[in-house]
């Protein structure tokens, strides 16, 4: 059975949150590698790219994804990573990650099925702990 993480992906434009998550998520100790995005865009590109290259192994394990983002929003990430879902191969876990606590939003981001669920800001480290315990749990 695993006990680390190999990959957690942040998809934030807010640099100090990426700062902030990158400090909790490494105090847990249960993540290998942590990789950033600042919007969807890049992240979607890093996936494709990955599966283009046939190099699955450096596909994240979790992604928390924020909602509000320029260029590529959280919901344009969900968007055009659905087709992108059945040629990964591995599971992935998503979490929607933002400050919004507009009842709208939750319930949009708990429609899509690949949403695992939705965390308003901050994520502390109990709620990290519990998310990569879980996911070495599946």
């Amino acid at each position: 059975m695993k006990t680390k993480v190999d990959s957690v992906c942040i998809i934030d434009d807010d640099i100090i949150y990426q700062y902030l998550a990158k400090e909790e998520i490494e105090y847990t100790e249960m993540v290998k590698n942590i990789i950033f995005f600042d919007d969807g865009e890049q992240a979607i590109q890093y996936i494709s790219k990955s599966l283009d290259g046939d190099n699955i192994d450096l596909l994240p394990d979790v992604i928390l994804l924020d909602i509000n983002m320029p260029i590529m929003d959280g919901w344009d990430f969900l968007d055009a990573y659905l087709p992108l879902k059945p040629r990964i191969g591995k599971k992935i876990t998503i979490y929607v990650v933002s400050s919004s606590i507009d009842i709208r939003d939750m319930d949009k981001a708990r429609s899509y099925g690949l949403v695992s669920d939705y965390i308003i800001k901050p994520v502390t480290y109990n709620r990290l702990t519990s998310i990569f315990q879980d996911f070495l749990a599946a």
